[in-house]
């Protein structure tokens, strides 16, 4: 399926939102409320977690995780209604942006509609119990893909939904078939082929432990014969690594140009560094600055950048995932308009088409060339008092403030902002 992944999705951007923890009320109609807010810092996605009523049996905390679904056709009261969530779509739609939905088909919730009506379709452990493969997912219980009936309900699943969403968030999804996911793109690409389709890929180490255990679980590379973008989990522990003085700055950005070579030629990434799953990265840095320069290399690097609510605002807890705990809306750290400056960036094609390669190994410095173009990225990660760079000596506009840099020697030596640079070939030594 990747050979129909088109480009362009590289240039989307995506906004996470939990619905529960969005706002006071809770429900579709409050997402509804922060729609032009959301425009207005140029994101083209906004990503919903999942809305579906939540289990009861073996609940994890008192309201219990959304990733513990009793019935994938039934609205979460507390959300709203099915006409709530149409007028939510159509509003995304009217402000030109697209939703995406969570789909959660590796459990349901120990007392779902599904475990009574078809228990034949659930994984069992050696005791015939219902069971998860993963221990600390104790509030759900997994479904056995041998059985292709459950294939077809799961089927007509999407094609329900297909047709009130632009796209799909596929929860672990590599730890269903592949096989699986291939069918069920061809089937509900007959209803929408317009849809988005994207897959949580998961930690290297986390595949190695489900096959480890006797199952099966599929690469990022496996993944994208069925989806059109995966996360970048490949590379995550190498992110956490350097902030947490594990590994070199070196280690990670050497990760992230390897995809281009291991990954098809349209291969699109989802750039999240934090989410639901994930700390803050507000948690894990040193200073304000690391904070902001790593937003703008997130934006930067090749593929699609992936903001969970509230780290516009640099928030540094991440929201519960099983209480009710809303996110703190305060403004005083705002980055919004740094984040819509990113965004007016990401549109640029040559982000999505040109040569994308990284210019120093121990400094986190990218570019892109396309033709005669050429766009720097200079992102200060480590404090560095200044740094070489590849342009011609002379003065240059940074482009997310405006600002004159001043390239003397081949150095930059005013490095408290993140940099991109747009200027031609002729420019380069």
């Amino acid at each position: 399926m990747a050979k129909q992944t088109k480009y362009e999705l590289r240039n989307k951007s995506i906004y996470q939102v939990f619905i529960r923890q969005h706002s006071k009320t809770q429900d579709f109609k409050g997402v509804i409320k922060d729609l032009d807010r959301i425009k207005s810092m140029g994101f083209d996605i906004v990503y919903l977690l999942p809305f579906h009523p939540i289990g009861k049996v073996a609940r994890k905390g008192s309201v219990g995780s959304p990733y513990s679904i009793m019935d994938y056709y039934a609205i979460d009261s507390l959300h709203g209604t099915l006409d709530d969530f149409l007028q939510l779509k159509m509003e995304v739609n009217k402000r030109g942006m697209l939703l995406m939905m969570d789909i959660v088909f590796n459990h349901t919730s120990r007392d779902s509609k599904l475990v009574k009506e078809h228990p034949k379709w659930f994984y069992k452990n050696e005791k015939g119990e219902f069971a998860n493969r993963v221990g600390d997912w104790s509030d759900i219980t997994d479904f056995d893909f041998s059985n292709k009936k459950l294939w077809k309900y799961l089927i007509d699943v999407l094609k329900y939904w297909s047709t009130k969403v632009d796209g799909f968030r596929c929860d672990v999804a590599p730890l269903i078939p592949i096989d699986f996911w291939i069918e069920a793109r061809m089937e509900v690409d007959k209803l929408n082929s317009n849809l988005i389709w994207l897959t949580e890929s998961v930690e290297l180490g986390f595949i190695k432990y489900i096959r480890d255990l006797g199952f099966d679980a599929s690469s990022d590379s496996m993944m994208y014969d069925a989806f059109d973008i995966c996360y970048d989990y490949d590379i995550f522990k190498f992110m956490d690594g350097f902030l947490e003085g594990k590994n070199s700055l070196s280690r990670w950005l050497e990760e992230i140009i390897k995809q281009e070579m291991i990954y098809p030629k349209n291969y699109i990434k989802a750039r999240s560094f934090e989410n639901h799953d994930q700390e803050r990265i507000a948690s894990k840095v040193k200073s304000k600055n690391q904070l902001v320069n790593l937003v703008a290399m997130q934006f930067f690097l090749r593929g699609v950048p992936f903001i969970y609510a509230g780290g516009e605002y640099l928030n540094d807890k991440r929201p519960n995932l099983f209480e009710n705990d809303l996110i703190n809306w305060n403004k005083e750290n705002s980055i919004e308009s740094l984040i819509k400056k990113l965004n007016e960036l990401n549109k640029e094609e040559i982000l999505s088409t040109g040569v994308f390669d990284l210019v120093c190994k121990d400094f986190a410095m990218f570019s892109y060339k396309k033709n005669d173009r050429y766009l720097l990225g200079v992102f200060n990660l480590e404090d560095k008092l200044e740094v070489r760079t590849p342009l011609k000596d002379g003065t240059y506009l940074n482009l997310l403030n405006n600002k004159e840099v001043n390239i003397k020697n081949s150095i930059i030596n005013d490095l408290k902002y993140p940099i991109i640079i747009d200027t031609r070939m002729i420019n380069l030594k």
